[in-house]
């Protein structure tokens, strides 16, 4: 038998109902899950980056260096290190779980903090950089910076490595895009031409 067109009316809104209800609901998931995805959340306030930190590539990056170091119980001026950053910026370790094996592990700003800050200000940590390379294109700059890290300004370094800087300048200032770094092992040695001055 075939419906009646008032029938196919009513029956119409119905079969429409549910499935703007449904586009709804699935909108509504997907904005209350990007709520809570990393990095979403609003990064604390902090102080602009002091003009002499920021004017030039090597003053940003000797002040990474200064605001991470400093004498065992002393808090360290996350506060400079955070105006440093471009909003969004990535720090990664390059964890080594075997030998010749290792992992990247990304932080934001708040995660290193979080993660490295505690035992940065508990044992004393002084990281100086010892040698850089640096390529630059426009806006852009990439530093292999080998640094060392010791316990007290004077004494022997406990790790040697690489840190590798990606710098955005944007007319302004100088910001610092992400910062991945390796550690010197027995089996990976720096090479020569990243030790040389």
């Amino acid at each position: 038998m075939m419906p009646r067109a008032r029938d196919i009316v009513t029956v119409e809104p119905t079969v429409q109902r549910p499935e703007k209800m449904l586009r709804t609901l699935v909108l509504t998931a997907v904005l209350v899950s990007m709520s809570f995805v990393p990095g979403s959340q609003a990064a604390p306030r902090t102080r602009d980056a002091e003009r002499a930190d920021v004017a030039t590539a090597d003053a940003i990056i000797d002040a990474v260096y200064a605001s991470i170091s400093g004498p065992a119980g002393q808090p360290r001026d996350w506060a400079r290190f955070r105006s440093l950053l471009i909003p969004g910026a990535r720090l990664i370790p390059s964890m080594r779980h075997a030998p010749g094996t290792t992992t990247p592990v990304v932080w934001s700003a708040e995660e290193y903090i979080a993660t490295a800050g505690p035992g940065l200000e508990r044992q004393g940590f002084f990281e100086r950089e010892i040698h850089r390379t640096t390529d630059t294109f426009g806006a852009v700059l990439h530093a292999f910076s080998t640094y060392d890290s010791k316990r007290t300004p004077d004494g022997q370094p406990f790790a040697r490595g690489i840190n590798s800087f990606q710098l955005y300048n944007d007319g302004t200032r100088w910001w610092i895009v992400t910062i991945f770094w390796d550690a010197e092992t027995p089996d990976k040695p720096i090479p020569a031409k990243y030790l040389s001055r």
